[in-house]
Parts: C-alpha cells; structure tokens; sequence
C-alpha cells in the first residue's frame, strides 16, 4: 500500500513556482497527486508514492524553488480509497 499523505507548505510560497517546482518534484520521484494554492496565502498538496520518495518530497517541501521561503511544512496522513494517477496541478482553493 502506497504512502498517502496531505501537505500544508506556508510562507512565502505563492508566485514564486511553487506549484510548478513541486510538480517537476514529485514527477522526478514517481509520486501521484496534486498541489494548489490555497485563499490563504499557503499551498497544500496530495503525495502518495512509495515510503522513501514521499519521504525525499516532503524534505524537499521543506526547502522549496530557490525563490521561496518555506516556514513550515505540516503533514499530516491521509487514507484514500481511491488513488490519484499521475501529478497534476489544482485551481486555487
């Protein structure tokens, strides 16, 4: 069973290619889910993928595009009973 996990990244993370650096991420390391900004200024995602890629994505949320400047990363586990294919980017919620 895939590691499922929901991702709360606050900071200076809007407009600054978050999104599209997060979805470069978790392609390169095999994840499924998404990411969107969020109306309050913060950017959530949806990782699932193998223990060890979640794992590298959530420590390089931690950090970020260069640009960034990343205050806190919340994770918190999530259970699905139908999982996302592929990565894909969300309209603002």
């Amino acid at each position: 069973m895939p590691l499922q996990a929901r991702l709360i990244i606050t900071g200076r993370v809007q407009g600054v290619g978050y999104r599209d650096w997060a979805s470069t991420a978790a392609r390169r390391l095999g994840l499924a889910g998404w990411v969107r900004n969020r109306r309050d200024g913060s950017v959530e995602a949806l990782i699932v993928g193998e223990e060890q890629a979640v794992g590298e994505m959530i420590a390089a949320c931690q950090r970020g595009p260069q640009i960034a400047r990343v205050d806190a990363v919340d994770v918190e586990p999530v259970d699905l009973d139908v999982l996302p294919e592929g990565f894909t980017q969300l309209p603002t919620a």
